[in-house]
């Protein structure tokens, strides 16, 4: 079932109403455009409740010191797996119950009247799956998916989970404050007798499907996004500053064929300079007015 409360603000920065004249431009910048080609990123899930790393003042990197981890990081340090671990297990429920929000659903209102011709998203939260987005790639991979580093073979993060209350029948901790991929801060004492699951098939190491820092997206995905973005005739970006290169790329290649490209974000982007249209604005507040 698809949430329909009003928008959980407290990880969404400050921003005026859309502005009419600014609702008129995407209005006709949508209107325009029949095989739209969009890339969403954290600020489109905000709204949701989840919340992400560089939004001023209410982003993870603005509120605590702390970093994600990195891909080297968790393969090499067995303490480092289980830190994480840790914090996913006790952050689990909460994250995995996040719902949808009205820009996930207009985006798949899109899909299904043939305007939205492919969605990419930077997001792991399965938002946009729960809403209904079936013509989605999910660039950095999803937290609900779990895969051994050795066999590659894959289970559900919720079949995880009981996995980890097997191994963890006592084990309790009390989070202190949530971060953007699922999982919460804890103290290393906390940690520290959390038992974390090997493969049941080859005894391997299990990582969430996911691309984490410091590791890159596969080739044969990236492949598949820019044959995706050569059907399309504009690109829209929502609730992402693209900073990260992975999906930066594709905007850089969207200029080199010329496509106009919108921006919905709330604060400046690295697209702000070659942008046909840069909007601040919410995207579930903006969204739902594009007809």
């Amino acid at each position: 079932s698809v949430s329909r409360t009003s928008p959980n603000l407290a990880f969404v920065p400050a921003c005026l109403p859309p502005d009419p004249v600014e609702v008129e431009e995407l209005q006709h910048f949508v209107s325009n455009s029949k095989r739209l080609f969009v890339m969403t990123g954290a600020g489109i899930s905000t709204e949701s409740g989840i919340p992400d790393y560089r939004s001023e003042g209410v982003g993870l990197y603005a509120r605590t010191d702390r970093r994600p981890i990195q891909h080297a990081e968790f393969v090499r340090s067995a303490s480092a797996r289980q830190r994480y671990w840790a914090r996913n297990f006790v952050g689990w429920p909460q994250f995995s119950a996040h719902q949808p929000n009205a820009a996930h659903r207009v985006l798949r209102d899109w899909e299904k009247l043939g305007k939205l011709h492919w969605l990419v998203t930077q997001n792991v939260d399965a938002l946009h799956t729960k809403a209904g987005s079936q013509r989605v790639t999910e660039l950095h991979g999803c937290t609900h998916r779990v895969f051994c580093l050795a066999c590659g073979d894959q289970i559900l993060r919720s079949e995880l989970q009981e996995h980890f209350e097997a191994l963890n029948p006592t084990w309790k901790a009390e989070a202190f404050g949530v971060a953007p991929d699922g999982d919460v801060l804890l103290t290393d004492d906390q940690v520290r007798d959390f038992q974390v699951p090997a493969c049941r098939k080859c005894g391997g190491i299990l990582k969430p499907d996911v691309t984490f820092f410091g590791d890159t997206v596969s080739r044969e995905k990236v492949n598949f996004v820019h044959q995706r973005l050569a059907e399309s005739d504009s690109m829209l970006v929502a609730g992402s500053s693209m900073q990260v290169y992975s999906g930066y790329r594709f905007a850089l290649a969207a200029r080199e064929k010329q496509l106009p490209i919108a921006i919905l974000n709330i604060g400046p982007t690295r697209l702000d300079h070659f942008a046909s249209l840069k909007l601040n604005s919410r995207c579930g507040e903006l969204l739902p007015l594009i007809v």
